[in-house]
């Protein structure tokens, strides 16, 4: 296996495409060795589940697309990253005004950091931004995945 393997697709901003995202990363991941059940594997179909909606949701139509990268380094850590074209970067939202929208970064900080990871966010140089969750990655057969 290489030191370094990518792979990403563009999808549509469509609520539709939030499920062809989690597949497309879940079928990636397992090709790469990560076993399709498990703790990992849930936490990072949720991590997609969300970072595709916010894509879908909270660009407003103004990105008619967003691309998900995902990016394993050397079995140590597995990046994944959604882009979209609009420029608003996502916001941690009061409790007060959460309610049942809005949790969304909020659930994805929180797996990150069960799983020793973080989030990150980047702009893009068209002026967009990349919304990255960065976990360790424990290969099948290596280690205990919990």
């Amino acid at each position: 296996m290489a030191d370094h393997q990518e792979a990403a697709v563009t999808l549509p901003s469509d609520p539709a495409s939030v499920s062809a995202a989690r597949r497309y990363v879940s079928d990636v991941l397992a090709e790469w060795g990560l076993p399709g059940e498990g703790e990992t594997a849930d936490t990072v179909r949720l991590i997609v589940s969300e970072l595709a909606t916010n894509a879908v949701q909270h660009t407003f139509g103004l990105s008619p697309t967003f691309t998900v990268d995902i990016r394993l380094d050397r079995h140590e850590r597995l990046r994944i990253g959604v882009t979209d074209s609009h420029p608003r970067r996502p916001q941690r939202l009061p409790a007060a005004v959460q309610q049942d929208n809005g949790r969304g970064m909020v659930i994805i900080r929180w797996l990150a950091a069960e799983c020793g990871g973080r989030l990150y966010v980047d702009p893009t140089p068209e002026g967009g931004k990349t919304v990255w969750i960065a976990l360790p990655w424990r290969p099948a057969g290596g280690g205990h995945p919990r």
